[in-house]
């Protein structure tokens, strides 16, 4: 069997088949370039990502309970990576999630509430904290936290010491770790025969499954089921290690909720007085490997703004570049890629991380033939898009992610422009969705890259004139 990608979902599937006495490779280079792994907080959180939108679908839900169920794998994976797992790998001691005067009430209070609610629905622990007591908070007066409360059971982890780990219990498994990508997937007809590296030698194998992040694609197109599978492009993000001024760090993540397009603004500890900074979401074509000037800026200023002002003072250590892969209608691409011996485990945008226990034993479980656990046919990879919201929904948060922007950029313009222009933006939005495709609408951050990048417009048009004649 080989698995192409050696991030924490490729991994984690080649641990989980070795176990179950597989013979396995797991490929790709070991410095993981563009991989979404390595530049994530790797919050291990459900609830806090939740938002008004996540919730109002169906597949949102389902998804939402795919990381619930996740977190309560965590302590029995971790411990089954060595005795000391935990205490190497897990950073953080629980999520406090505040809500800042900087945000918009139509994004960030709801969405503050929806996670609440949400806790509630599961009986989720969590508990108010003053604001006045956080711990390490230290932000500009204009950008304070109004409320707060702390989830103690959503951690956070370092991936290099994760996928260190990882790899190392599948080595001991008797794993194989070949470090090059895959080029090609090779098949005959119907079935697929193996893969072709880098420098040209073939792997042959009956099983292969692309677990390649956003880089999944470059193999996709290549196979004769390309056209009746969502197209993956990426979640280009920017994340930042400092060394703190003062060697102080937060007990636990520190978080808001997720807005401008983005999972909100974090701060992860890291131990020994060095934070994680993240995150920025800017929907890319292809993965990059680089940083724009624009989003490192953004993301150093929000950072000493709204959570510790003391961070201007620090040392940027380290800028990481990421790419989180994002199918075009916004949902994972999980099971059989519609050839024989051919698996899809991508599409997973912001969980890949903190769903990889649970979707590796789920994606062995039927690679091996068994049926698994949790229902996952609603994000099998031959589907046509999936539509969870109306147009209108997606207009309305395309328009206010959009303005909220400029809210957290601190905009200097006179108090009556902001209602001006978003009652221009949205008619401008409406008449774009509309022009986009008279029946299919892609998600938010969708709407948004494409009325920006006539590539993105190409390929979402393409996309859907494909599934009219497939489907």
């Amino acid at each position: 069997m080989v698995v192409v990608g050696n991030g924490a979902l490729g991994l984690s599937l080649g641990l989980v088949l070795a176990r179950r006495g597989q013979t396995v490779a797991v490929l790709g280079q070991p410095h993981r370039p563009m991989a979404g792994s390595t530049a994530a907080g790797a919050m291990l959180g459900s609830f806090a990502e939740v938002t008004t939108s996540l919730v109002a679908s169906e597949a949102g839900r389902a998804k939402l309970e795919l990381g619930i169920r996740a977190t309560s794998l965590w302590p029995e994976w971790l411990a089954g990576l060595g005795d000391d797992a935990a205490e190497r790998i897990v950073t953080a001691d629980g999520t406090t999630v505040i809500l800042n005067a900087i945000g918009m009430a139509e994004i960030d209070d709801t969405n503050y509430r929806a996670i609440r609610t949400e806790l509630d629905r599961y009986s989720g622990a969590y508990e108010d904290v003053d604001p006045l007591d956080l711990e390490w908070v230290d932000a500009e007066p204009i950008s304070r936290p109004l409320r707060a409360f702390h989830i103690p059971g959503e951690h956070a982890v370092s991936t290099p010491a994760l996928l260190e780990r990882l790899q190392s219990a599948f080595l001991a498994e008797g794993g194989t770790v070949i470090a090059q990508q895959a080029t090609r997937v090779d098949h005959e007809g119907d079935r697929v025969t193996g893969v072709t590296l880098e420098n040209g030698d073939r792997l042959t194998a009956g099983q292969v499954t692309l677990a390649a992040g956003a880089q999944s694609q470059a193999l996709i197109d290549g196979l004769p089921v390309a056209g009746r599978i969502p197209p993956l492009v990426s979640g280009y993000g920017v994340s930042v290690l400092m060394k703190t001024v003062d060697g102080t760090a937060p007990r636990s993540v520190i978080r808001t909720p997720n807005r401008s397009f983005a999972c909100g603004l974090h701060v992860v500890p890291r131990g020994e007085g060095e934070v994680y900074l993240g995150a920025t979401n800017v929907v890319s074509i292809r993965p990059r490997d680089v940083a724009d000037m624009r989003d490192l800026v953004f993301l150093l200023q929000c950072a000493h703004r709204q959570v510790r002002r003391k961070l201007w003072d620090s040392q940027v250590e380290k800028v990481q570049v990421g790419n989180r892969p994002i199918a075009l209608d916004g949902f994972p691409l999980i099971g059989s890629g519609g050839m024989a011996g051919l698996w899809l485990l991508t599409g997973t945008y912001r969980d890949g991380v903190h769903l990889s226990p649970l979707l590796a034993q789920e994606m062995a479980d039927r690679i091996l033939g068994e049926p698994g656990s949790v229902d996952l046919d609603r994000f099998t990879p031959l589907r046509k898009p999936l539509q969870e919201w109306t147009r209108d929904r997606i207009v309305n948060d395309t328009v206010e992610h959009w303005i909220g922007i400029g809210y957290e950029q601190d905009w200097q313009i006179p108090v009556d422009w902001h209602q001006w222009i978003e009652t221009d933006l949205r008619p401008a939005t409406e008449r774009w969705v509309e022009d986009i495709d008279p029946e299919f609408t892609p998600p938010a951050e969708l709407v948004f890259l494409s009325r920006m990048d006539p590539e993105a417009l190409k390929l979402l048009r393409e996309y859907y004139a494909r599934t009219r004649e497939v489907w």
